[in-house]
């Protein structure tokens, strides 16, 4: 599978899980983390010791027995209580590969959409649009800006791990500008180069980089008029609110054999 690589766990949204993407992946070497719904591989034939189960998935309108099949793990749990979430992983062992950890790890799966920031508001500037006027230009420049935000990825995946910080706790924007502010690598001096940039980056993280614990979502809620499309605030309701959102408990639901 293009953009796969051995070893790799790639994490889906449901809507995507089939036998024809499922073996495209797990036959190029990667490991597979996906939601489905909750009827999708919905009969347990091994209960594990973790409460989640094996079973098997089938090509669409197949019956049981049909070759077409692969054998999926199903991870069951909730968010602070509520709806079922349903993964499938092709990780079979839960000694290995514990489900509480797989859980915690699909939850941050929805930090994507803190990338998809990083690379469009601040790494490409929001006032900024593609400058190539011909597909295969645009394709060049966009794959451009990834290469660019995975390589400042990577830097800070090595300070957060120099420093033994949690990688979201450094700053995209203040690494991004940094980087901008860095001298050009020349032919012959790159390594160099990049080890004293390198340096220089790691006695900035805790004085300027480092944000500190990422601050949890939250949401001011107001009334509407039911006759106006404006928010309507209370007079001592202030527009930002100091409550802090507790963290989200993840709760296994474990499955039984019937």
């Amino acid at each position: 599978m293009a953009g796969s690589a051995a070893g790799m766990l790639v994490i889906m949204d449901r809507a995507f899980p089939g036998v024809a993407l499922w073996k495209a992946y797990t036959l190029a070497g990667a490991h597979l983390l996906i939601r489905a719904r909750t009827f999708v591989a919905a009969k347990p034939m091994e209960v594990l010791s973790d409460g989640t189960f094996l079973t098997r998935m089938n090509l669409a309108a197949q019956r049981c027995a049909h070759p077409g099949r692969v054998t999926v793990r199903v991870i069951d749990y909730q968010v602070d209580g509520g709806e079922t979430i349903r993964l499938l992983t092709d990780l079979l062992d839960p000694g290995d590969w514990p489900a509480a950890e797989l859980a915690a790890l699909y939850h941050e799966r929805w930090e994507v959409e803190s990338a998809y920031r990083q690379l469009k508001t601040f790494q490409r500037g929001k006032a900024e649009v593609l400058r190539s006027v011909s597909p295969e230009l645009v394709r060049q420049e966009i794959w451009a800006h990834l290469a660019l935000h995975h390589c400042l990825n990577r830097i800070i995946m090595r300070l957060a791990d120099g420093e033994g910080l949690d990688p979201d706790r450094i700053s995209f924007v203040k690494v991004l500008k940094h980087t901008r502010r860095s001298v050009v690598l020349q032919a012959g001096r790159c390594a160099r180069l990049l080890r004293q940039f390198m340096k220089r980056m790691v006695t900035k993280v805790i004085r300027k980089l480092d944000n500190g614990l990422r601050r949890l979502r939250e949401a001011d809620r107001y009334t509407r008029h039911p006759v106006s499309q404006y928010i309507v605030r209370k007079k001592d309701q202030v527009r930002r609110s100091t409550r802090r959102v507790p963290e989200k408990v993840i709760t296994l639901a474990p499955a039984i054999l019937q």
